[in-house]
């Protein structure tokens, strides 16, 4: 695996940006340099995150998300496993 994380990752499996083996690594998410940890989606190139807004819902059940813009620094929790 690559030490890097992608350009734009989503926590949404029906998203074409869902990816369950770089999720499972566990990504850490610095916007403006705080570290956010209800992220939903991010792009670091476009400079934004999707963020849900509180504990509601959309009619399909999914969390209602704000679009936030600004500097945006993705990061691997974990060292990739050896081996």
């Amino acid at each position: 695996m690559s030490d890097t994380p992608p350009d734009r990752l989503s926590v949404n499996p029906d998203s074409p940006y869902y990816d369950a083996d770089l999720l499972e690594r566990g990504i850490g998410i610095r916007f403006k340099g705080v570290e956010k940890t209800n992220v939903e989606e991010y792009c670091i190139s476009e400079k934004w995150v999707r963020v849900a807004a509180g504990k509601t819902v959309d009619r399909k059940g999914n969390p209602m998300t704000l679009k936030l813009q600004g500097e945006v620094e993705a990061y691997f929790r974990d060292d990739a496993e050896e081996g």
